[in-house]
């Protein structure tokens, strides 16, 4: 029984069948809802968080969330800022399912308890994303790892699908081999994504060697077709190399149309970087379509999740099917977990050595897996 669920946790929060639909006709398939501008971290390059707004009322977020949901939106993530700062978060999720959303939810995990994790688990949560970016905090970013690894442990029976995602740049490069193996070693599917630029292509950050980030690009596209659980789609991971060697993606972007954001003051944002003053609740599924068009800021884009989004839409059978044979590959591995006793339940820290490379340290409770066993020391 523990095998089925752990491979039907690897399709869960999707709504396969329904959001299906959005591939055939004229309605959003997902919105990203920032339900507060506020964080309780303040890493340099983000551009999303602002700690002199309050929070949106309970109210207001319920209405938009009705209208998000009566334009036939199938998924709904909600973001921010950080989502756990806000007092109705529990409710929120709740609200979302609901009214039928496949619901998701993304954290720097700063403040997970075993307490909210069980809380949000009842009230449905399906997701949850939790965002790092170094083992350990820098002037540049205080999302590290190190720091919420002991809160994984929460998610150990918890229906919750849970994944890692992280961002490399300059600052986050010699630590990011160590993000994606520490999340992979304990069977969490993990991503680590290219720092994106704004809208004039303008980086926050120093990005790092491009030849540097191309082998680590290419390293997760090796990983992923070898069925380990690399979280993001090859779509997007060729799409990062195309960005770092330059080379030009034929795609049309469904930002504001198949997927679009909603600001913490109700306004319909076309993506997280392209934002409009009209209000949500007046949005019409023909103001949806009209984005349905390439865009002036489209070459380049960083937002990976607008990207995913126009190349399911535009190639479903060929960005789907590689991915359900890439998750079809991890099957054989959650066997030999199941088998092996107390499998995962080890507790790591990540050690940076003084060359530059890392290793794990820590205790297992019983036989560890396989997976757990993965060394650590890689230069990077």
């Amino acid at each position: 029984m523990k095998i089925l669920k752990n491979i039907g946790r690897e399709f869960s929060g999707y709504n396969i069948l329904e959001s299906g639909k959005r591939l055939l006709d004229r309605k959003p398939l997902q919105c990203s809802l920032y339900v507060t501008d506020r964080c309780n971290l303040d890493c340099a390059y983000c551009t999303e968080y602002d700690n002199s707004r309050p929070h949106p009322s309970l109210d207001n977020l319920k209405k938009w969330i009705r209208k998000i949901r009566e334009l036939g939106t199938m998924r709904i993530a909600l973001v921010g800022g950080e989502p756990l700062v806000h007092p109705n978060i529990v409710e929120l999720v709740r609200y979302c399912r609901e009214l039928g959303f496949a619901t998701s939810l993304t954290t720097n995990g700063f403040l997970l308890t075993r307490k909210l994790v069980a809380q949000l688990e009842d009230a449905g949560l399906q997701v949850m994303q939790i965002s790092v970016d170094r083992m350990t905090p820098s002037p540049i970013t205080k999302k590290s790892f190190k720091t919420i690894l002991p809160k994984l442990d929460y998610f150990r029976d918890s229906k919750i699908s849970l994944h890692i995602t992280g961002v490399i740049c300059a600052a986050t490069l010699p630590e990011s081999r160590a993000v994606l193996e520490t999340g992979l070693s304990r069977g969490i599917p993990t991503e680590v994504r290219l720092v994106h630029a704004d809208p004039l292509h303008r980086f926050r950050v120093d990005r790092g060697p491009r030849e540097e980030l191309e082998r680590f690009i290419d390293s997760m596209i090796e990983q992923k077709r070898r069925g380990e659980k690399i979280h993001t789609s090859e779509a997007i991971l060729n799409y990062q190399r195309s960005l770092l060697r330059g080379e030009h993606v034929e795609w049309t972007c469904m930002a504001g149309y198949k997927l679009f954001f909603v600001s913490a003051q109700g306004k319909f944002w076309i993506c997280s970087m392209v934002h409009t003053n009209k209000d949500i609740m007046d949005v019409t599924l023909d103001d949806l379509y009209a984005n349905y068009r390439k865009k002036s800021c489209q070459e380049g884009c960083g937002v990976y999740c607008a990207v995913n989004a126009s190349l399911l839409a535009e190639k479903p059978v060929r960005v789907l099917g590689k991915e359900i044979v890439a998750r079809a590959k991890r099957i054989p591995s959650m066997f030999r977990r199941s088998l092996t006793p107390d499998a995962g339940k080890a507790t790591h820290s990540a050690i940076t050595n003084p060359d530059g490379t890392h290793e794990m340290n820590g205790s297992a409770k019983g036989a560890p897996s396989a997976d757990d066993r993965v060394s650590l020391r890689k230069s990077v």
